[in-house]
């Protein structure tokens, strides 16, 4: 039989919700996991919200007060999505509580935040796992595959990029995500981030790296109450945007490979477009995450003229067959983080790590500490 696992969400925004959902939906795609998650408790600070939560979703309690989910002997893992700001102090804390730690990225705002919360982890062998869902599409694994398997040659270079539109409204409320002190470095840790990750999960590490960043958006009004997501804000005080809209960075990867990372939150007309291409010394690959089922692959002996096909991901690919039966079937957003809330819960059951980790969140974080060096130098900068 199936063990229970009391698991808590701090911090109920849309991502929030989104962990809690991907919990509850584990029996469905994986019953034979071994861990059936019970939602316990969800923590909010803003008042109301975290008891419409636990309404909705079927937590057993709610609170206001973020601690009082550490003490709880009924919580054996907690999932963090809190504002960037916070993940240091509550991840530490979490940790240090004994619980095991779901938290999302950039799990802080530099790469000494991470750090400290990769430390707890490892002093006291409590599992993690870092919201760096790209990674656990079926395709991205199917292209690591052939990529290791040296289905397109040597990889010479690749370009990384993540363009959304979600802050490209000049209305778009002055929140904590632009802020330096509380969002950290822009675009830099929310989307870049993703990035980073998913370089290194396909072609390994990065070595070094030169970038430039910009502000676009110069103003935006102050929002007069809560907010959640990307809300608008009109005719209220003015304030700065602190951090970058945009950040575009040449690499070097240690294995020799070049490529380009390149991220923006105001690029109008760019609705998520998020995606990678993969060229290597005898074939090339590449994934829009927009079409999430769908990877370009060229491979063969002609390089000049080379065609290129579409592979339909299915049952073979990554964790596909937990949600669908044969191959095109479109699998969605929510199942990355459903795939995501596997890894973790595996990652406790058997003590090994499963998916992105802590660790993972340090490496990013290091890579995104390079670029905001690289900006200010004008140089290339190793990433340590």
């Amino acid at each position: 039989m199936a063990r229970t696992l009391g698991v808590a969400v701090i911090g109920y925004g849309w991502m929030g919700r989104v962990h809690a959902q991907a919990y509850a939906r584990l029996p469905h795609h994986y019953p034979q996991l071994g861990a059936r998650p019970r939602l316990v408790s969800v923590a909010d600070e803003v008042p109301g919200r975290a008891a419409e939560a636990a309404e909705q979703l079927g937590f057993d309690r709610s609170t206001q007060r973020w601690r009082d989910l550490l003490t709880d002997p009924a919580i054996d893992a907690i999932s963090v999505t809190t504002p960037n700001f916070l993940h240091r102090e509550v991840g530490v804390a979490v940790l240090e509580a004994g619980k095991h730690l779901w938290i999302e990225k950039p799990v802080g705002l530099r790469s000494a935040d991470a750090q400290a919360v990769a430390d707890a982890a490892h002093r006291g062998g409590l599992a993690t796992q870092v919201g760096f869902n790209y990674r656990n599409a079926p395709a991205v694994q199917a292209a690591r595959e052939m990529i290791a398997a040296g289905e397109i040659g040597a990889v010479t270079h690749a370009r990384v990029r993540l363009f959304s539109d979600y802050a490209a409204h000049p209305d778009g409320a002055l929140t904590w995500r632009y802020e330096r002190e509380r969002g950290g470095a822009g675009v830099l840790g929310d989307l870049a981030s993703h990035g980073v990750d998913l370089a290194r999960h396909l072609l390994g590490e990065i070595d070094a790296l030169v970038a430039d960043s910009a502000i676009f958006v110069p103003e935006r009004a102050r929002p007069s109450g809560a907010t959640a997501g990307h809300q608008r804000a009109s005719g209220g005080e003015r304030g700065p945007v602190e951090n970058e809209d945009y950040v575009g960075a040449l690499v070097r990867f240690a294995s020799g490979a070049r490529g380009v990372v390149e991220a923006c939150r105001v690029s109008v007309g760019a609705q998520n477009n998020y995606g990678v291409e993969i060229y290597g010394t005898s074939g090339m690959l590449a994934w829009d995450f927009r079409r999430m089922g769908e990877l370009v692959v060229s491979t063969g002996a002609a390089y000049q003229d080379q065609p290129a096909a579409t592979l339909y991901v299915g049952p073979g690919q990554g964790e596909y067959a937990a949600f669908q039966p044969g191959s095109a079937i479109s699998m969605g957003y929510d199942d990355l983080k459903v795939i995501e809330a596997r890894n973790f819960v595996a990652s406790i059951l058997d003590g090994q790590p499963h998916g992105a980790t802590i660790d993972d969140a340090v490496a990013s974080a290091a890579a995104l500490d390079a670029m905001t060096a690289s900006v200010a130098s004008g140089r290339w900068e190793r990433v340590s």
